[in-house]
């Protein structure tokens, strides 16, 4: 691509995945590191950062301007994508995915792609589990449900009670910053957070590290330029799960 521009990319298929998530498919595939992340331009709303659930589709979460008008799109739309940008997961050996809601995108090539993985899927209710049956036809998958509609009724965090974690090499998590701190803080309890890894979000505007929108406390590091996958040591003393920033990387409680 011209450097800096939008490649134009053809939506090709839409697919609702549960009442408040839409994957959008389009006609170019983009080599990525599982994990990266592409900067998403609909013409006439805004540019949003959006991670790659396959190489050839984003996976979205209807939550602001962009993505409303995102998941209301139909094939032969027309969308520009940046990228893909940042670093990926570095997986090996056995692997544990952890993910929250929409956080299940991200990590879902981890569950298609990697022969050894254990899948714990959190969600609201059953009905807001995403891609369950093609990772149940791959991996493990264990689930957890805020109000026990299917498998263990409460937090995902909580099917580690279950977990051996010395068993695993790899811990992979995705998912809302308050879900992802409670895992943070199982995980440094016993001792693994050295081999877990963490996939964040934040608002981006340029996806480059130049503009700062992203950058976390304390340390300053930049969500696009840095991340988005941090491990889990590197966490600790973060912002993550604390307070939320809003599109001007102010800090909201």
């Amino acid at each position: 691509m011209a450097e800096g521009l939008p490649v134009t990319v053809t939506i090709t298929k839409v697919v609702k995945e549960s009442p408040g998530v839409t994957t959008v498919f389009f006609d170019r595939e983009f080599e990525s590191c599982i994990g990266q992340f592409v900067m998403v331009w609909v013409e006439g709303t805004d540019e949003i950062p959006m991670a790659l659930s396959y190489k050839n589709a984003i996976t979205i979460q209807r939550v602001g301007d962009a993505t409303t008008r995102l998941v209301a799109m139909k094939p032969g739309e027309k969308l520009g994508i940046r990228g893909p940008f940042g670093n990926g997961f570095r997986l090996h050996g056995k692997i544990l995915a952890i993910s929250g809601g929409a956080g299940t995108a991200p990590l879902l090539r981890v569950g298609l792609e990697c022969p050894d993985v254990t899948f714990l899927m959190g969600a609201r209710t059953a009905d807001e589990l995403i891609f369950h049956k093609m990772l149940t036809e791959k991996c493990d998958v264990r689930v957890a449900t805020d109000d026990g509609s299917a498998g263990f009724h409460g937090y995902v965090a909580g099917l580690l009670d279950e977990i051996s974690l010395d068993e695993y090499d790899t811990i992979v998590v995705c998912g809302p910053d308050p879900m992802m701190r409670s895992v943070l803080s199982v995980l440094q309890k016993r001792s693994s957070l050295e081999k877990s890894q963490f996939s964040m979000h934040r608002y981006m505007k340029c996806g480059v590290g130049v503009c700062g929108s992203c950058c976390m406390d304390p340390d300053g590091l930049c969500v696009c330029r840095d991340g988005p996958i941090f491990s889990g040591l590197s966490l600790q003393n973060s912002e993550l799960g604390k307070y939320h920033r809003n599109a001007a990387g102010l800090k909201e409680k």
